[in-house]
This record gives structure tokens, sequence and C-alpha cells, in this order.
């Protein structure tokens, strides 16, 4: 969880920074989403195999579920955007995008192990 959030933080200031500078989306930008939602399918597939060998969430299954289905429309939603429309807003939409999974992750965590 510690480095999806380090990575997600990490994309959007970089999406955002070049995204004000006028950097219209491009491999490194989109490519930093692309990376997010890699770790989020590893962290789908590690979210169903805990449970199944006897290490379940300690809050609400339901309410995290939610969140790990949801979290993993983020980056490609974002993506098409940049793509469609091809402006250094686009660009910032991909920070927005990556800071939105990093709040997501977070909320997960504190599901999980019940911190709420």
């Amino acid at each position: 969880m510690w480095v999806q959030l380090v990575v997600a933080v990490l994309a959007g200031l970089f999406a955002v920074v070049v995204g004000f500078i006028g950097w219209k989306p491009n491999d490194y930008t989109v490519g930093s989403l692309a990376l997010i939602e890699l770790l989020l399918l590893v962290q789908g597939v590690v979210s169903i195999v805990l449970p199944a060998t006897g290490s379940p969430p300690d809050g609400n299954a339901l309410e995290f579920g939610v969140y790990a289905v949801s979290v993993l429309l983020v980056p490609p939603a974002s993506i098409v955007w940049a793509l469609v429309d091809r402006t250094k807003w686009s660009t910032v939409v991909l920070g927005a995008g990556a800071f939105t999974v990093a709040v997501m992750i977070y909320r997960m965590y504190q599901i999980w192990f019940a911190l709420n």
C-alpha cells in the first residue's frame, strides 16, 4: 500500500507540474498512470488471495470491494481523457487521477485494517 501511495503521489505531482509548464500528454505522463493501474491490478489479486487464505479485512468487506473496483476505473478514464483531449490540461487531469487513486488507496487501507 505504501509503495502504491508513493508512486501515485509522485506521478500526480509530476503530471500536474509538467501540465502547468505546458507539456501535452506523453509517454511519461500516460505511462505513470499505466504503472499505477498495474499496481492496482496486483493489489486486486492480493485482495482476493488474502481472504481466501484466512486473512480477511477487519473492516467492511463490501465497502472495501466497492473501493477496489472503483479505483480500477480511475487511471483508464484519465488516460482516455488525455488521449482524446491532447492539451496541457489533460496532463493536469492525469495528475488529478493519480491523486484520486492515492486517496482511495489510503481509504482502502483504513477499511482493511478498520482504522476509521
